[in-house]
C-alpha cells in the first residue's frame, strides 16, 4: 500500500499563495484562534512532511526571526512548531546537509522520483505546505492523492503575489471535507484527477 500524499495550500479567494510583503501581513490579517488550534491539533499527527527548497528557506527564515526554537510565533501558531518537529525530507539540488531542523533530510533529484518513492516506502502519510511548483509537478504526474485548501476571506487582485495554479494543467476536484471556521476561513479537502 502506498502512502498519501496531501498538497496543504493557503490561498486568497482569487487563487493567490501570498500578499506581497508590506501589505497585508500574515494569514491576510485573517487568523482567527479557532482555525489557529485546528493547525496545532492537525499536526499532532504522524505525518512525514515534503518541502521544496524555497519553502524549506522561508519556513528556517521564520525560525530565525523567532528565536532558535519557538513554541510560536506572534500571532500563537503553534502549529508551525509541531510542523516542525515531523520528519521532513526537503527536495533540492541547491541545498547542502546539515540541514538547520533537526528532523529533515535532503533528497536530491527530480521531486517526482523522490515522493514517488516515498510513497512506496513511507509507513505514514506525506504532506507538503506550501512548495507550489512542486506541488504544481507532482499534481501533473499523479502524485498528489489530496488538496488540502484554506481560503481566507480575501481578495488580493492588486497585492497578490504568488497565483497557485497559474500554468497548471486541467484538474476536477472531487470535495471529500470542508469546514468553516470563525472569521469565515474555509478548508476544502479535494481529490484532483487530470481532467481528460
Amino acid at each position: 500500500m502506498t502512502a498519501t500524499y496531501t498538497a496543504d495550500i493557503f490561498s486568497t479567494v482569487d487563487g493567490f499563495g501570498a500578499p506581497r510583503p508590506g501589505t497585508w501581513g500574515g494569514y491576510w490579517g485573517r487568523y482567527s484562534t479557532e482555525w489557529l488550534e485546528h493547525r496545532r491539533a492537525f499536526y499532532t499527527g504522524e505525518y512525514r512532511m515534503v518541502f521544496g527548497a524555497n519553502t524549506y528557506r522561508l519556513f528556517t527564515h521564520f525560525d530565525r526571526l523567532r528565536g532558535s526554537t519557538p513554541d510560536a510565533d506572534e500571532t500563537g501558531d503553534a502549529w508551525l512548531a509541531q510542523m516542525r518537529r515531523l520528519p521532513t525530507t526537503v527536495v533540492s539540488t541547491t541545498l547542502h546537509e546539515p540541514l538547520e531542523w533537526p528532523s529533515a533530510t535532503l533528497a536530491t533529484g527530480d521531486a517526482t522520483d523522490v515522493v514517488d518513492q516515498l510513497k512506496n516506502e513511507s509507513q505514514i502519510p506525506l504532506r507538503s505546505h506550501g512548495s507550489v511548483s512542486m506541488n504544481r509537478a507532482l499534481m501533473a504526474a499523479g502524485l498528489v492523492d489530496r488538496i488540502q485548501l484554506t481560503i481566507f476571506p480575501v481578495i488580493t487582485g492588486q497585492t497578490g503575489a504568488h497565483p497557485l495554479f497559474h500554468g497548471s494543467l486541467d484538474f476536477d476536484l472531487e470535495l471529500i471535507d470542508s469546514r468553516t471556521f470563525d472569521g469565515g476561513i474555509q478548508e476544502l479537502v479535494y481529490r484532483p484527477s487530470l481532467h481528460a
